[in-house]
């Protein structure tokens, strides 16, 4: 009988697994030059036939450009890469890097990841990369910790306890020592602020700074949404003591400086839930014939002042934070639901733009000034509404005056290139506790148009009198609020993506023909099942709207000036215009543009956390909603593809759970990307965009924010 051959060890480890241990040998030694016998050694191979295969890889990654050959078969890594700075992103379990100079994104081994995390600044020290692979570094310096405090369950021991985190953030728990614990106990939401991590070290040390109280408690899940995306959740004792002394101060000399409109009908229109109250309309018709329309705004910069503890504190915070059953406001609530807020039949500061407007809405002449008003009555939107429709109520008159103007100026806007993007928004019936009944669809109507459409009016006028300027006069710095044009790759995707729903978008020509299209669209949408899916992705191939002192003009709204001056009480660019508008009247010189351009970078950065926080606090209110439906069967769309599943949108609620791939056990499934969809290797059943589906709800995982289908 033969003796069985010994395996040779080039059966043994492939030409793989020896190319990835030759480029870790020259990647971790950037400096240092190797011949093929100092690799082999170093990568523990002994026999001799794969040592010269060795030799052959190394001149291979020659002729790739990965290395460079310093003297006769001396290699040295082709350092070409350097140093390249960036966030942190996390897809999956995977690490990389985004790049500040908008290259390709950058893989970070886990173990390179020198304890970097989510949306961290880093410098990384880019390896050579191999032709047609994708760039891989690791990080050498965390320049800027994206947050040092962390939310998460405490699990306690004896002697010491650990955070438990979200693994999209941070994959190692945080270690506390007891007696940086402050009575916490096991099960509960606690924020930790971080101390220490130690290179070598797997977990990184904190201490608890606040306990949000028991897993699963209405209260602590919304405040530990607020801290996960770095957000305050309590107002400083400090603060709320300062603006507690303060008082309306509407002094006869305080009167004399500004125009007295108390006797013209004024009103509010908001929310029913509403208490900010930061605008009111007027109107009265002149004797001239034309109408005067009064876009009347609270005057918060007369009781914020510039360096106060207050001020500070708005500035910090940039915006009001708008959660599924909570408001958290950016001033304190004395001067945002008290002496700033426009309620009924009290004395007011405001800041106004008064309006001559015919009877074709068209603007004859503007005013911007201080004055001081009293609303004659508050109405919620549902009433100003019935209003419209009946016209019976209070005040019907001017109501509807007001709409039929703003109905004139709406259509204008849409001849201009407008688009119309009144989504509908989900919002829920919350009990006592804070748990969903029921969800509801909240959809913009005539009586939201109407006060949007003065809102939008004042804003333009503010924006175009300080950007356009008299003959020879040179614009001042001021705050924009910008709209990029789509970008034309992603409208064409869009555009590519909707023909299979039978619909047609035309992507290029005049700004007013594109624009039209798409209001077009967005019409035969209306009411399909597959309205919600179109409209988010209609949205995502525009850019997003932010603050600049650099005026490009607004897309969306077809305006060449627009600013943010209707919302001072919730938004601190608004504060920023007011006191810019107040220096400038005043004949003051324009302010440093560098300087206000950061106010306006940080503003922007916070309305994207605060749109994040409030979009996670509504999963969170659907998963809650839906774990007592579980085993119920919905019909559904598929709202999003992705390599590890498939998201389903349910038409009746529209709540978005996922079928994970594994759970599609009827055939091997890969992802095209390019046609958003799965694809069965076997059988070619598709999963797309856009399908139907039927679904049964498997599983609701609150601490994930996450539903789980499975097919019906």
């Amino acid at each position: 009988m033969s003796k069985k051959k010994k395996p040779s060890q080039s059966t043994r480890i492939n030409k793989k697994e020896l190319m990835r241990n030759i480029i870790n040998v020259f990647n971790e030694n950037p400096d240092k030059t190797f011949n093929y016998k100092q690799i082999s050694t170093l990568i523990d191979i002994k026999s001799e036939s794969q040592r010269i295969f060795i030799n052959q890889l190394l001149y291979e990654l020659l002729d790739e450009d990965f290395l460079v050959e310093i003297s006769r078969g001396k290699f040295k890594v082709n350092t070409r890469g350097g140093y390249v700075t960036g966030k942190i992103e996390r897809h999956g379990v995977k690490t990389y890097m985004n790049p500040d100079d908008g290259g390709e994104i950058i893989f970070i081994p886990e173990r390179k990841t020198n304890h970097a995390l989510l949306n961290d600044v880093v410098k990384v020290f880019l390896y050579a990369s191999r032709k047609g692979q994708q760039p891989e570094g690791e990080v050498v310096e965390i320049t800027k910790r994206a947050q040092d405090t962390f939310v998460g369950i405490l699990d306690v021991s004896e002697n010491f306890a650990f955070l438990t985190l979200d693994n999209r953030i941070m994959t190692n728990d945080i270690f506390i020592p007891k007696n940086k614990l402050k009575g916490g106990k096991t099960g509960q939401k606690a924020v930790v602020k971080l101390m220490d991590w130690e290179p070598n070290a797997k977990n990184p040390v904190g201490e608890v700074i606040d306990i949000l109280g028991d897993k699963g408690d209405n209260n602590t899940e919304m405040h530990a949404i607020l801290v996960e995306f770095g957000l305050p959740y309590k107002y400083p004792a400090d603060v709320e003591a300062e603006a507690e002394k303060m008082d309306a101060g509407i002094t006869p000399d305080e009167v004399a400086k500004r125009i007295d409109m108390r006797g013209i009908t004024t009103f509010t229109v908001d929310p029913r839930d509403a208490k900010d109250f930061d605008d009111a309309l007027s109107l009265r018709k002149l004797n001239n014939g034309l109408w005067e329309v009064g876009v009347h705004i609270a005057d918060v910069t007369h009781y914020v002042r510039p360096e106060s503890i207050i001020e500070q504190e708005a500035q910090q915070r940039a915006t009001s934070v708008y959660l599924v059953d909570r408001t958290i406001p950016m001033l304190p609530e004395h001067l945002s639901n008290g002496i700033c807020s426009l309620r009924p039949n009290e004395d007011k500061l405001t800041y106004s733009v008064i309006f001559q407007l015919n009877d074709n809405a068209e603007l004859q002449h503007y005013e911007i000034a201080k004055t001081v008003t009293c609303s004659n009555r508050r109405f919620a939107y549902e009433e100003a509404q019935t209003v419209i429709e009946t016209g019976e109520g209070d005040y019907k008159e001017e109501i509807l005056t007001l709409d039929r103007l703003a109905k004139i100026l709406r259509q204008k806007r849409f001849d201009d290139g407008a688009i119309a993007f009144d989504r509908v928004e989900v919002r829920f019936e919350i009990d006592e506790k804070g748990k969903p009944t029921s969800v509801f669809f909240k959809e913009q109507k005539d009586a939201n148009k109407m006060i949007e459409e003065f809102m939008l009016l004042a804003n333009k006028t503010v924006a175009t009198h300080i950007g356009r300027p008299g003959k020879g006069q040179k614009a001042k710095t001021f705050v924009y609020r910008i709209h990029d044009v789509p970008n034309p790759d992603k409208l064409n995707n869009f555009s590519v993506f909707i023909k299979r729903f039978g619909y047609n978008l035309k992507t290029s020509g005049k700004q007013t023909a594109i624009s039209s299209s798409i209001n077009q669209l967005l019409d035969d949408v209306q009411g399909k099942k597959e309205q919600n899916l179109i409209e988010t992705l209609a949205i995502r191939s525009m850019a997003k709207a932010v603050y600049s002192t650099a005026n490009m003009g607004h897309y969306g709204l077809a305006f060449d000036f627009y600013t943010h001056f209707t919302s001072p009480i919730r938004r601190y660019p608004d504060m920023m215009v007011h006191r810019l508008l107040e220096k400038y009247a005043g004949g003051g010189r324009s302010v440093n543009a560098s300087e206000w351009e950061e106010y306006c970078q940080h503003s922007s950065d916070m309305e994207q956390l605060a749109s994040n926080a409030e979009r996670a606090s509504i999963k969170y209110k659907q998963v809650e909603f839906m774990s007592d439906r579980i085993g119920q069967i919905f019909d559904g769309v598929i709202s999003g593809v992705t390599e590890w599943g498939i998201y389903v949108e349910l038409i009746e609620n529209k709540c978005e759970g996922m079928i994970p791939i594994r759970d599609l056990d009827d055939d091997f499934y890969t992802f095209d990307d390019k046609n958003y969809c799965l694809v069965g290797r076997r059988y070619h059943k598709k999963y797309q965009l856009g399908d139907e589906l039927t679904v049964k709800v498997a599983k609701a995982n609150l601490d994930k924010k996450q539903l789980d289908f499975v097919l019906a």
